[in-house]
């Protein structure tokens, strides 16, 4: 069934002001900068073991197995903290869950600008997993809620580039540290840097009211609620889950072993590692932008969520899963720098478009939940692929071999997801369905 929107007179509209719409948007807009701020901390937190992990291993004595342990221990928690978020949404403000998670964030970093030990490393880093497990859905919950259905890719994608930046910023920066200072500096400054942006998150973080006037979702039949089991199995929210899944794979990589990827396996300095390692969230950051201004320019026109947003994401996916093949075994140099950063942008890119999709299926008062939910479940990908690696990695016959092997397995999850993803999602379709039980639940 086809759904036919008027998105030019939309429920709620009347009475409300131009001057004041105009105003909210500003005000909005403000936020999404705001939370781009977070999603920066939040992804450089993320990547300091990253851009640590020789100095980390060389210190503790550990290989590559351990190391493992403690990139993949970032996720342990995850999902629990995930779902745990997505709860908490449904009993406090969402601007002021953000704000606690983000005071956790850097009490968890402090510990490490001291001498610790593997047990230390590993448990902080769990904590800061379980903190940040329900930022994204929470800077998306919040960013959605200021701007109408058809607006929201952009802002979508300018939060998710927030990690690209993160990176970019982060990745230069933190090796500058490590390289002059030490490993446990570059988390002291972390934690400074953490506590400002908490400040300024203070200060700029509000909810909008965008919800609260329209009283529905993205197509416009989408109801406030159904049985959360119905908001959970229809096959957009199936569909983004298994893509998101090989897409975290990809990135939580990238995020973990890429530096070391770059140092150990294809021989690149330690300065060029870390500055080499900026570059596919460069461009990433670049791709996740132009693509979501395209998603929201197709939405305006007309096209359906389904094209718009969740083909359009699963076939730049699966462009960054064929890209995969097609560096992993490539030696140093620019073919595979270039191959790797492409790669990294439709991936990035892919993922951000169809962030947007889940609101566009999600029912207005359940969006938290749903949201944390693809978050927690998705976010398994980051902790497998960075401990199976790791194993992979000092089990094979040289470190570029299995380097090599790692990364092209994650290339056939990432055209397997997107596949999935492109024969699944179709919010328009899902939301006619969930109307339909909610009008039954009424009889």
């Amino acid at each position: 069934m086809t759904i036919e929107v008027d998105r030019t007179a939309e429920p709620g509209s009347e009475g409300r002001g131009t001057s004041a719409s105009r105003s909210a948007e500003r005000r909005g807009w403000f936020v999404v900068w705001a939370l781009v701020l977070v999603l920066v901390m939040n992804y450089a937190d993320k990547i300091v073991t990253n851009i640590a992990g020789p100095a980390i291993m060389k210190d503790l004595g550990i290989g590559e197995s351990r190391f493992g342990v403690i990139q993949a221990s970032f996720f342990a928690l995850f999902a629990v903290g995930g779902i745990l978020g997505g709860w908490l949404m449904t009993r406090m403000r969402p601007w002021i869950l953000l704000l606690v998670i983000m005071v956790i964030w850097s009490l968890s970093l402090l510990p490490m600008g001291w001498q610790v030990g593997f047990g230390t490393i590993v448990a902080m880093r769990v904590l800061l997993g379980f903190a940040e497990g329900p930022t994204t859905a929470i800077a998306m919950h919040i960013a959605h809620s200021w701007f109408p259905p058809e607006k929201r890719a952009l802002p979508s994608s300018v939060v998710i580039a927030g990690a690209n930046v993160g990176a970019v910023i982060g990745a230069p920066t933190l090796t500058w540290i490590v390289s002059d200072y030490s490993w446990h500096a570059a988390f002291i400054a972390l934690a400074v840097a953490g506590a400002v942006v908490t400040l300024i998150w203070l200060v700029v973080g509000r909810e909008g009211d965008e919800d609260a006037v329209r009283g529905h979702g993205g197509t416009g039949v989408l109801p406030r609620r159904v049985p959360l089991r119905k908001a959970l199995t229809t096959g957009s929210v199936i569909g983004i889950t298994v893509m998101f899944f090989a897409a975290y794979a990809s990135t939580s990589l990238k995020v973990t072993w890429l530096k070391p990827y770059l140092e150990q396996g294809l021989g690149y300095g330690d300065k060029t590692a870390g500055n080499l390692t900026a570059l596919p969230y460069l461009g990433g950051m670049i791709a996740v932008i132009a693509v979501g201004f395209a998603s929201g320019a197709m939405t305006r026109r007309g096209v359906s969520s389904r094209l718009s947003r969740g083909v359009l994401g699963a076939s730049l996916v699966i462009a960054s899963g064929l890209l995969h093949l097609a560096w992993a075994p490539l030696d140093a140099g620019v073919p595979h720098m270039v191959l790797l950063v492409l790669s990294a942008c439709m991936g990035s890119a892919g993922y951000g478009a169809t962030f947007a999709a889940i609101s566009d299926v999600a029912p207005v008062e359940q969006r938290g939940v749903v949201l944390s939910v693809i978050t927690a479940v998705f976010s398994l990908g980051g902790f497998l692929a960075p401990l199976v690696l790791g194993g992979i990695v000092e089990n094979a016959a040289s470190k570029a071999a299995g380097y090599t092997t790692g990364f092209t397995l994650v290339g056939v999850a990432l055209i397997i997801g997107g596949v999935v993803g492109l024969l699944l999602i179709d919010p328009e379709r899902d939301a006619v369905k969930l109307a339909a039980v909610a009008a039954a639940a009424e009889k």
